[in-house]
């Protein structure tokens, strides 16, 4: 579990710093005031208008960075800072959750699959680590059951690593139709429009860091069960 737990320290201190650099530009672009004065609840009502969906609710929620759209009850939840926000990163998250409940109007094909997964990436993270460890440990005893439950483990693990690379065309996609309609809309001039895509870049790497790391643990107990069977 060495291994395991190196990747996890990498990708932990790197997420951190990625992490860091999203919230550091949020400050600095919520300092940029909108030239149209919208806010970000304005802004993703605009949006969502464009579009023809009458049936999601805009709504601030608590919290920071915790802007996300909710299939379920349609609903686009923006933080408070960017709900009331009359910025140049406020109009970037507004416009970026609504990209989302347009992926969502439209039957985006990489949203309707990453909806699809939502239940069994639900149970597979609850359980894999702890049926990994079993195996590990089974394997240590020399137990004929190692192999099999470390096995199943894998398979759980694996489930939310085509999670997290799902994500990846979902959370660019909604980017792009943020980006798209902020500039053909005017909501934003040349110089807000270039805060708002560096933005939504550094909110982007989250997702891209922790996919990666997910694949390469992957990688390593995948290796760890080959090696047991030689």
């Amino acid at each position: 579990m060495t291994g395991a737990y190196l990747i996890g320290i990498v990708v932990m201190l790197v997420s951190m710093l990625v992490s860091q650099q999203l919230k550091s530009r949020f400050q600095k672009y919520s300092q940029t005031p909108l030239a149209n004065g919208m806010s970000g609840r304005e802004v993703a009502e605009h949006m969502l208008r464009d579009h023809g969906i009458h049936n999601v609710q805009v709504k601030s929620v608590d919290g920071e960075l915790t802007d996300h759209y909710n299939p379920v009850n349609r609903t686009v939840n923006l933080s408070r800072a960017v709900y009331e926000g009359r910025n140049a990163a406020a109009a970037a998250v507004a416009s970026h959750e609504c990209g989302h409940a347009v992926q969502h109007a439209t039957a985006y094909s990489w949203l309707t699959m990453r909806s699809k997964l939502v239940p069994v990436v639900s149970v597979a993270s609850r359980f894999m680590q702890w049926v990994i460890l079993g195996g590990i440990l089974l394997l240590s005893a020399a137990s004929p059951l190692g192999e099999p439950v470390l096995l199943v483990g894998i398979v759980l693990f694996g489930a939310t690593t085509v999670f997290a690379f799902i994500t990846l065309p979902v959370e660019y996609d909604a980017s792009n139709r943020a980006l798209a309609w902020i500039r053909q809309r005017g909501v934003v001039t040349q110089a807000e429009y270039a805060l708002s895509a560096d933005a939504l870049k550094w909110a982007a790497r989250t997702y891209v860091v922790a996919a990666i790391g997910s694949l390469a643990t992957l990688l390593y107990y995948v290796s760890l069960f080959l090696g047991r069977r030689r």
